[in-house]
């Protein structure tokens, strides 16, 4: 008969036993990171087809990566913890996090990450009809990341939007983090909405087409 899982402790004895240094907080770091491996390792597993080739031990190894990410980042974050949720759920989420991360990362490994300086329209000959207000929309976006944009903000818009680089992956590769390269997209997409307003552009092109 297998034995039974002890139980988990309430939130408060979560956050105390691995805030503190105690006897008990070994016994807490490691409960911890069993269920972060087994959150990342449920990600990983999810993620797999990212990675065709990748043997078991490939993704074990970056299962057990994302769940050492996950314990420093969780215990980094630990004073946060409100209790708006389970402890365990609320932690459950930086295992997801770092797994899809560490997965995409992998994936990218390889791969030269691109960071164009301009986008292309297709064809630029006269279109039919039907399609002439869609080829027009097209010049006045391209018009607008050339001259709107700082080079920075294109490429980045261009790397993240059109050759959908994962921001993860953008953001080690240039050396900096989510949160700033979120901010550029940001930035980007404020110009763009004010370039294509003057040029009466809003009227074909709703919000959430714009990056």
């Amino acid at each position: 008969m297998a034995a039974e899982r002890a139980p988990a402790p309430p939130d408060e004895s979560w956050v105390a036993d691995l805030a503190g240094d105690g006897p008990a907080t070994p016994l807490a770091l490691q409960r911890l990171h069993e269920i972060l491996l087994r959150a990342s390792r449920h990600q990983v597993w999810r993620l797999r087809d990212l990675l065709p080739g990748a043997g078991v031990g490939e993704l074990e190894d970056l299962a057990q990566q994302a769940a050492d990410d996950a314990l420093v980042a969780v215990l980094r974050q630990l004073a946060g913890f409100q209790g708006r949720s389970r402890f365990t759920t609320w932690a459950y989420k930086f295992a997801v996090f770092h797994a899809g991360s560490a997965v995409r990362r992998q994936a990218w490994r390889r791969r030269e990450v691109p960071l164009p300086d301009s986008i292309a329209v297709v064809d630029r000959a006269p279109t039919p009809e039907d399609i002439t207000e869609a080829a027009q929309l097209a010049r006045a976006v391209e018009a607008a990341i050339q001259t709107a944009l700082t080079p920075h903000q294109r490429r980045v818009a261009l790397a993240v939007l059109v050759e959908e680089v994962p921001i993860d992956v953008l953001a080690e590769r240039l050396g900096t983090t989510r949160n700033a390269l979120y901010k550029t997209l940001h930035d980007a997409r404020h110009r763009l909405r004010s370039a294509l307003a003057a040029t009466g552009q809003l009227d074909t092109i709703s919000d959430r087409s714009l990056p």
